[in-house]
């Protein structure tokens, strides 16, 4: 890198004393114009002929900067001992733009081609990492060449997650909120790495992130998770469930990650029995949701597909949605209080519910092109229903 500095340094102090010190001194006549921009464009030529070459893989990122410095000085050479040719007159807006144009070019220049740091972490990005150690040490390779990039600090926290160091995490996702704004993921997750930090220690900190985060996003997962951890930890058992449940809700079916999760819902639920108390345990409604054979080719994979549950009497508003698209079909989901459109109308104190799968090119709920509906079901059923889109939505 210090030659092409070398380079670009002695080819714009060239360039400058060129430009300025004739329209500093009276605007003299400037000598050697034309051969002076036959010799840039020469340069610029070779430059962009190093960099074809760099892209190719011809070249390495250390004989790039090489070339260039190279030709820098070539360039220097050829100026200084250019012969009096053609003169005339230059006004002085035309050397101050190009004194102010020359620099920003150079900047420009090096920005594109002399990031080679940025262009070998490219470059082992590429190919998988041995071990989890090697994981992070790129990561944070990756936030030193761009610390101000959201994205790699949210990965580098979790990496310090998965690597057992919880105060690491706490500070680069302090880094990101910062950055990219007060995200309910984010907050989630720096709440969750405070929380292990401290020594599972609860905080007013930590209730006001999360707090925060389920404002915004009433289903952020890492806050539910953790809030459902402090609740166990604090005995506070029936808290600890309906926070897990409402997570659970949000998990798909192959989640491996759900069989965790069902088991801390049931050390809850014993902890209740052995004190005596009586869980309240939501499972909700299991649907499987299908789409016809015949429809495959009439609908696209980006096609948003709502899953309800409505009362069969009474207003048709939905109870409990979830939304997905045609790719995840076939899915299956459940519903539950969890997934209320309402606070104050939730599944669990219906009667009786029609489940419905609508397909909706607009991504609107209330309309659709095709639909697959459920003859009238018991809220608490516990087997699992089956919904085929097959119908055209009227």
């Amino acid at each position: 890198m210090t030659e092409f500095w070398l380079g670009a340094g002695l080819l714009l102090v060239a360039a400058l004393g060129f430009l300025l010190i004739p329209t500093l001194r009276g605007h003299r006549q400037q000598q050697e114009e034309d051969r002076t921009a036959l010799n840039v464009a020469l340069y610029q030529e070779r430059v962009a002929e190093l960099s074809g070459q760099a892209q190719a893989g011809v070249l390495d990122a250390e004989q790039l900067q090489q070339g260039r410095a190279e030709a820098a000085r070539e360039l220097l050479a050829d100026t200084a001992s250019a012969e009096p040719g053609a003169q005339r007159k230059l006004g002085i807006a035309v050397p101050v733009a190009l004194a102010v144009v020359l620099p920003l070019a150079a900047l420009a220049l090096y920005l594109h081609f002399g990031a080679a740091d940025q262009v070998r972490l490219t470059q082992e990005f590429a190919q998988p990492p041995a071990t989890m150690a090697q994981m992070t040490e790129r990561l944070e390779r990756a936030v030193q060449a761009q610390p101000d990039s959201a994205e790699s600090l949210y990965f580098l926290g979790r990496a310090y997650m998965a690597d057992q160091r919880p105060a690491d995490a706490a500070k680069v996702y302090a880094r990101a909120v910062a950055l990219a704004g007060r995200q309910p993921e984010l907050l989630g997750q720096w709440a969750q790495a405070l929380y292990f930090a401290h020594d599972k220690q609860w905080s007013p900190q930590l209730q006001a992130l999360t707090d925060e985060a389920l404002q915004s996003d009433p289903n952020e997962v890492t806050s539910l998770g953790l809030l459902g951890i402090a609740a166990f930890e604090g005995q506070r058992y029936q808290e600890a469930i309906d926070f897990w449940q409402r997570l659970l809700a949000q998990l798909p079916a192959q989640d491996s990650s759900r069989a965790a999760l069902q088991g801390g819902i049931d050390r809850a639920a014993d902890k209740l029995r052995a004190g005596g108390a009586t869980p309240e345990v939501k499972v909700g409604l299991k649907v499987r949701v299908e789409l016809a054979a015949a429809l495959k080719g009439k609908v696209r994979a980006e096609d948003t597909v709502f899953i309800f549950a409505r009362a069969s009497q009474g207003p048709g508003m939905p109870l409990a949605a979830k939304r997905v698209t045609v790719a995840q079909l076939p899915i299956d989901v459940v519903l539950s209080d969890a997934d209320a459109m309402v606070a104050q109308m939730k599944l669990s104190d219906a009667g009786q519910v029609q489940l419905v799968a609508r397909v909706s090119r607009s991504g609107q709920p209330t309309q659709g092109e095709w639909i697959g509906q459920s003859a009238p079901v018991a809220s608490d059923t516990q087997a699992t229903q089956h919904l085929i889109i097959d119908s055209p939505d009227s």
